[in-house]
């Protein structure tokens, strides 16, 4: 009945159109690169703009009788060519075919994966395609077809690692509209809400998701930091504490808005974990808050290079600016793995070629979280122009200090992971840091004294009471040597048990959570047909601190672990490892993101049922999320 309805449609659209044809839409192509390899995938992205009144179905057979296509004139180029890849379209019910059909109005994105074949000549090609849709207003629709050539360069040489991938060649089953937040990505709904509901809707989301990063773990080191680096700024001649302070939280807004659409135009979605794991970036940060330590011991005066601070000295910006950009700077690199699901849809999005939205969003995100750091970089200068404020002061940078050396070891540990040091591992963070709290407990009881200390006539009770936290604090740690549990928060910023000394090996250091982890998405939906069981995947990373929290927090509870004995496991990860590349990409093709963590239910042939984005605290969304999952 479908196929004579169609026929009959496409004979009254046919006559229509002999009478008058125009345009009703306006669409661009591109592929994700110029050149490739035989046996690569590459990924066409047409870029579509619907002229206002009009709208066209969409790309999915199940939701229109007569589907928006792109179709190939040389079918032979392509070995495979995959389905088109769109938005959510909005979902009606047409009483004329008695089917719930989708729409799109506006603006929107087709992309389409393609794998190059293999007896492909080598040279530049010019491809051509036809975009085939009805453009429609609420009294007709006019069938279109338009060409669009393409040119793509084949070079000689193995297909690359980096661009192999596997191409959905099957349009999944569209589902019930009445439950459309159940399954799918709910990030992107709400991503494509805000944008729909306007520049406001969208700036609020931004701007409360950048909140929501306040309370990720992998912020907390640059609170000491901050606090320690503008105290020495305050007391310095001549400073401008609420110009500093302005300028180190615009510094941040600007650098990692910048830095975060540069690194995914010219590294992918992906660049700015990569950047996060990358261990010489690790070791500079380390190296960075080591030296901050050994500056607040009194070993030495912080300062930048001669020729840097006469620069800022000319330019009238007395009290080190350009220090505050780098420390801006700094910030940003810390802060990378800490950017929720927000960021990153915004970062697949610029990696796509748009600009305005991810732009404005990545503004407003780090606008959010730069708040309070103006805040805490503002009250330590003006502490430290307190009249008799020299003595007391200093012991509470020599007290930043030890925190900021506790911290250096966290980055000192990623870089023992990636490059498989061995000897860092879990036994020797826990065995600096026992060290650190009793030589701390130690300097506050007046035993131990710095260079820049005033004589301790007398320890006063505040002084005193704090000296016995920091030392039970230490003994809590050196029970953890011998055997004894942490607390997750703890676990969070410590190497894993075992730790992953070569990463290609995809579960390691987090398999005492939940035995029997896949590291291969296909080998794991073979198992769960041969079982009938869902599966449960996990996006995370070696060097990710708000995914180990998850592991330590909310999949390690009891609860959590009995709901996963009846799901097929599945941990990929996406920073560091063989298979890193090729996770990533399964990551941002399925879910457009790439942020970590992420965790999804799948059915047992593959389908998304349920998604959760990012860090949750509380352990009974994550239940819930398991339940949908496993009631389907």
């Amino acid at each position: 009945m479908k196929k004579l309805i169609r026929l009959g449609l496409t004979v009254l659209f046919l006559t229509i159109t002999l009478f008058g044809q125009s345009k009703y839409l306006q669409f661009s192509g591109k592929f994700d690169r110029e050149t490739v390899h035989r046996g690569e995938t590459v990924t066409l992205t047409l870029d579509v703009k619907i002229n206002r009144g009009f709208h066209v179905y969409s790309v999915h057979p199940e939701l229109s009788l007569s589907p928006t296509s792109f179709d190939w004139s040389d079918t032979l180029f392509f070995k495979t060519i995959g389905i088109l890849q769109e938005p959510d379209p909005e979902l009606k019910f047409d009483e004329n075919f008695n089917q719930t059909i989708g729409i799109h109005e506006g603006r929107f994105k087709i992309t389409q994966q393609l794998i190059v074949a293999d007896d492909v000549k080598t040279g530049l090609h010019e491809l051509t395609g036809t975009l085939t849709y009805l453009a429609c207003d609420a009294t007709r629709c006019i069938p279109q077809w338009d060409d669009y050539t393409l040119s793509l360069k084949v070079e000689d040489g193995p297909a690359r690692e980096q661009y192999i991938s596997a191409v959905e060649t099957v349009y999944p089953t569209a589902g019930n509209p009445d439950k459309a937040d159940e399954g799918g990505n709910k990030s992107e709904s709400e991503f494509d809400e805000a944008i729909h509901q306007g520049l406001w809707s969208f700036l609020l989301l931004a701007f409360t998701m950048g909140l929501l990063v306040l309370l990720t773990p992998c912020v907390f080191p640059m609170i000491p930091i901050t606090i320690s680096f503008f105290t020495q700024q305050g007391e310095k001649e001549g400073s401008k504490p609420v110009k500093s302070a302005a300028v180190y939280a615009l510094g941040i807004v600007i650098i990692y808005s910048a830095v975060g659409m540069l690194l995914s135009v010219t590294l992918g979605a992906s660049g700015a974990n990569m950047i996060a794991s990358n261990p010489w970036v690790n070791l500079f940060i380390a190296s960075l808050f080591i030296v901050f330590t050994l500056s607040l011991f009194g070993m030495f005066e912080l300062q930048l290079p001669s020729s840097l601070r006469q620069y800022s000295l000319n330019k009238e910006q007395k009290g080190g600016m350009l220090g505050v950009l780098f420390m801006a700077f700094t910030f940003t690199l810390t802060s990378f793995t800490c950017t929720v699901q927000f960021v990153g849809l915004l970062l697949v999005a610029a990696s796509r070629g748009a600009f305005f939205w991810p732009l404005i969003g990545m503004i407003a995100f780090s606008s959010a979280f730069a708040l309070p750091f103006f805040f805490l970089a503002l009250f330590p200068q003006y502490l430290s122009k307190l009249p008799k404020s020299g003595g007391w002061l200093n012991s509470v940078k020599v007290v930043m200090g030890f925190v900021i050396a506790a911290a250096a070891m966290k980055f000192l540990g990623n870089v023992s992971m990636v490059w498989g040091w061995g000897f860092f591992d879990r036994q020797l963070v826990l065995a600096v840091w026992v060290a650190l709290a009793i030589l701390l407990a130690l300097y506050l009881l007046g035993k131990i004294t710095l260079p820049h200390d005033s004589k301790l006539e007398a320890v006063g009770v505040p002084r005193f009471i704090l000296a016995i936290i920091v030392l039970s604090f230490g003994f809590y740690l050196a029970a953890g040597l011998f055997g004894g549990p942490l607390s997750g928060t703890i676990n969070t910023y410590l190497p894993p048990a075992e730790a992953a000394a070569n990463p290609s090996s995809s579960g390691a250091g987090n398999a005492q959570i939940v035995e029997n982890w896949y590291s291969d998405l296909d080998l794991a939906l073979e198992t769960a047909q041969k079982e009938n069981r869902p599966v449960f995947l996990e996006f995370s990373g070696y060097t990710c601190t708000n995914c180990k929290w998850m592991d330590s927090n909310i999949l390690s509870d009891s609860r959590v672990k009995a709901l996963l004995h009846n799901f097929i496991l599945v941990k990929l990860y996406t920073d560091l490892g063989d298979d890193a590349r090729k996770n990533q990409l399964i990551q941002s093709d399925r879910y457009n993101t790439v942020a970590l963590p992420f965790y999804a239910v799948l059915s047992q042939t593959g389908e998304t049922i349920a998604t959760l984005p990012g860090l949750d605290r509380d352990v009974n969304h994550f239940i819930s999320f398991l339940e949908k999952g496993k009631l389907n």
